[in-house]
Order: C-alpha cells, then structure tokens, then sequence
C-alpha cells in the first residue's frame, strides 16, 4: 500500500513537473513571438508609410499629367476645328471652282452650237477663223480660271500647313504622355502590390498579436515587459532603484505587486500592470459604430473593476514605507485615452481611492523624478560626509598643532637650560679647568669653547593655534545642521 501510494505521489509530481516546464517554454515562445510580431509591426508600418508617400508622389505626378493632357487636348481641340474650318472652306473653293469649269464647259458647247446654228452656210468660209478666235478666247478664260484656282490652293495650303505641323506635335506629345502615363501606372501598380503584400502581411501580424494578447499569461507577461522596458528608460537600476514581483503575506493571503520603486527617504511605490484588454480589441476588431462604442463602453468598465479592485488591496498597508496610492500602469496610450474617453471621471474616482492611472509616459516622468530625488539624496548624503570628514580633520589639526605647541615649549625650555649650562661652565668649570693645565696637571688639548643657542622655536601664530577653539567659531555644525560627532583624533589627544 505504501509503496502504491509513493509510486502516485511520484507521477503527480512528475506531472506537475512537466506541466511547469511547458508552461514556461509556451510563455518564453509566445513572448518571442510577440516581441517578433512587434519589429514585424513596426517594420512594415515604416514600408507602408515610404510607399504611401511614393504613392502620393505618384498620384500628384499623375494628376500633372492628366492637366497638362487636358490642356493640349483642349488645345487639340481648338486646332481640329480651325482645321475642319480650313477644310471645309478649301472643299467649297475647289467645288466653286468646279461648278466654274463645268459652267465654262457648258458655254463652250452652248457658244458653239449657237455659231453653227447662226453662221450657217455664210459663216463656213469664216468659222475656222472664229472657233480659232473661240478657241483662244475660252483658252484664255480658262487660264485665268486655272491660276485663280492656284492661288486660292497655295493660300489654303499656307494655313493647312501650320495647322497640320501642330497637330503632328500635339500627337507626338500626346504619345510622349501616354507612354509616361503608362510608366508611371506600372511604377503605381507595383508600388500598390508591394504596399498591398506589406498590409496583408501587417494584418497577419497584427491578428497574431491580437491573438496572443487575448490570452492571459501572454498579456500579462508583455505588459510586466513593457513596464519594465519603461522603469530602464527612466534611468532606474534593479534590486537598487526598483524590485520586480515582490511577495508578502497579509490575512487574506499572499500578495505579489509587480513592481516596487525604492523612494528617497526609504519610501517605496507600489506599481500594477495587470490591466484588462479584451474589450478594447473587440472595439478594434469591430466594423460598425455602434459595436465599437459598445466595446470600449465595456473596455472602461473593465478598467475601473480592476482599478476597485487594486483600491481594494490597499498596498500602503502592507508595505508600511508606501505613500497612500497606488500606480496602476497602463502599457499603451490609446488603451488609456479609449477608457478615458468612455468614462471621463476614471481619473479622479482613482485619485479618490487612491489608484493613479499611468501610461508608459506619465510613468516615465515619475520614475524621472525618483531617479532625481535618489540623485538629491546622494549628493545630501556625500555632503554630509564631506562635512564630518571636515570637521575631524579641522580638530584633528588643531590637536596636532598642540602637540606641536608643546614640542615647541620643550625645545624653548630645553635651549634655555643648554644656554644655562653653557654660562654656567664658562663662568665656573672652564676657569678651574684652565688653572689645571696652568699648575701642569692637564695634559693635550685645549677645552673647546661651546657656543650658547640664540635660535628660539617659531612660535604658531595662527589664532586657531594661540587661542581656544571653541571661542573662535563656537560651536562646530555640519552644513546640514546636524550636530557634529565626536571628533577621532587617532589617538592624538593621548600622546
């Protein structure tokens, strides 16, 4: 039976244990996932955003071509009609001049017919003679026809040949146009496919993420990453400036903020990053007004349950150093201004039970201004110092001046018995002495003379040397005020 019992507590471990190893494998690869589906994002937004401008460059290059196509075709326009105008007047001049001649035809025939007729037998002799004078005359009539008709052609042609030299250059330029038009669409056509592959793809990667962020562990863990992301950029170190996921153990249970900014002052600030997000992609996700307002009416709901609820765990009375408040973080400013938008007294309900929402830049500039008043306390702090470093090394020098004082006092009193000694043999000893060797008694050489000292010490004149410390500047303060400790002479005062 035991053994039954320790094979089960076996399994169920070894379970439980690799059920904890693929949770944490499952989470470490969402969380690649998502932190690759965000430069994918962000990648392709840069791709939209050049080929959207070049798109716009485009269409402003199509549109100038599009008016100046317009302008030559009205111009076409107005040169087709001069030209059918031209036409139109050169085909009524040529049929004119055709009724002309077909009317002079019919003279002809008519004016010879009537000579026939009128003439007769007695006009044989002399008909020669006048069809010849006819002859001439129709001759004459028609060359002067003939070269009316010239003039009249080579002056229609002197106004077709302009219109016809502008024509060709409007449709040369025209070709020109469409052959650049025709470019630039393929330029655009393959610009719209690119842009179209980037959007489908950014698409792919959005609905990706809005997957992942539907799960809880995943949303949790980016928004954890994103705090954390945030807390660096202000310039903060951890386990020194801030502590992630910190436990403590209250009545009701365990609880784990997940973050703890260490404040100046040994002060702390409690920050939470769980934030609800389903309704606010629901809103996204939407197609109509009235579902997306429905959303984001339910994503601001959301919001202020959680922010109840974060009131009612009131951090400040299990972390004793916290101020009254705290942050609740909100990693996105749109997730911020959609739930403020539905629910504009979120911000001072929070204030009134003590939850201050933050997005990732309110967040920073608070962070900022920690990071400066940890900055502020540390210059306090290495004043301080520097001022108590002062002060003992001041008192210090003032023992050790004394000392030198009394070093100075021996020597004085020391060269005034030497000098005292000195007189004393020349006056006494030396005589006695000199009288030996005179009676012959001593032997060898002279006493040697010996000099008395005039050198005296040189005497500290420094006031704070000559005189009583405390006297001169009273009693000694550090720059902040503080009493000052007592000094270590390092064992000097004792010498």
């Amino acid at each position: 039976m035991t053994y039954t019992i320790c094979v089960l507590a076996g399994l169920v471990i070894g379970g439980l244990a690799a059920w904890l190893i693929a949770s944490a494998r499952i989470t470490k690869s969402f969380t690649f996932k998502i932190e690759e589906s965000e430069r994918r994002a962000n990648l392709a937004e840069g791709r939209a955003s050049g080929l959207e401008a070049t798109v716009t460059e485009l269409r402003g290059q199509n549109q100038k071509a599009f008016e100046d196509f317009t302008k030559l075709r009205d111009q076409f326009g107005n040169e087709n009609c001069a030209r059918v105008k031209a036409e139109t007047r050169l085909a009524e001049t040529v049929q004119r001049l055709e009724e002309e001649r077909i009317l002079l035809d019919d003279a002809k025939a008519k004016l010879t017919d009537t000579f026939k007729a009128l003439a007769g037998d007695t006009l044989n002799n002399n008909t020669d003679a006048f069809l010849k004078l006819a002859k001439e005359t129709l001759d004459k009539v028609l060359t002067d026809a003939k070269g009316d008709l010239g003039k009249r052609q080579e002056a229609i042609q002197g106004m077709v040949k302009p219109l016809a030299e502008s024509i060709t250059k409007f449709e040369e330029h025209v070709r020109t146009i469409e052959k650049n038009r025709q470019e630039a669409y393929s330029g655009l056509t393959e610009h719209m496919k690119l842009v179209s592959t980037g959007q489908q793809q950014l698409q792919k990667e959005t609905a990706n993420l809005v997957t992942a962020l539907r799960k809880p562990q995943v949303r949790g863990r980016w928004g954890e990453m994103t705090l954390r992301r945030v807390v660096e950029l202000a310039g903060m170190s951890e386990h020194c400036d801030f502590a992630e996921q910190v436990t403590i153990n209250t009545e009701e249970g365990q609880q784990r903020p997940d973050l703890v900014v260490q404040l100046p002052a040994e002060r702390e600030i409690v920050v939470d990053a769980k934030v609800p997000l389903e309704a606010y992609l629901d809103a996204v996700a939407s197609e109509s007004e009235d579902t997306r307002k429905k959303a984001m009416a339910r994503h601001a709901d959301q919001v202020r349950t959680h922010m109840n609820i974060l009131a009612s765990k009131a951090y400040w009375s299990q972390f004793s150093k916290a101020p009254e408040f705290v942050v609740m973080f909100i990693p996105g400013e749109s997730f911020f201004g959609a739930a403020v938008d539905a629910d504009h007294t979120l911000i001072e309900d929070g204030l009134e039970q003590g939850v201050i929402l933050a997005t990732p830049t309110t967040l920073i500039a608070l962070l900022r201004a920690v990071a400066y008043g940890w900055r502020q306390e540390l210059v306090a702090k290495n004043a301080q110092e520097i001022s108590d470093l002062g002060k003992q090394l001041y008192e210090r020098m003032r023992i050790l001046a004394e000392h030198i004082g009394d070093i100075g006092k021996g020597l004085e009193k020391a060269n005034s018995s030497y000098n005292s000694a000195v007189g004393s043999m020349e006056a006494r000893v030396l005589p006695a002495a000199r009288r030996f060797k005179d009676l012959g008694a001593a032997s060898g050489a002279e006493v040697p003379l010996v000099q008395p000292v005039e050198t005296t010490p040189r005497v500290l004149t420094a006031p704070e040397l000559s005189g009583n410390l405390d006297d001169i500047q009273g009693t000694p303060k550090t720059g902040s005020g503080y009493a000052t400790p007592p000094a270590d002479d390092g064992g000097l005062a004792n010498e």
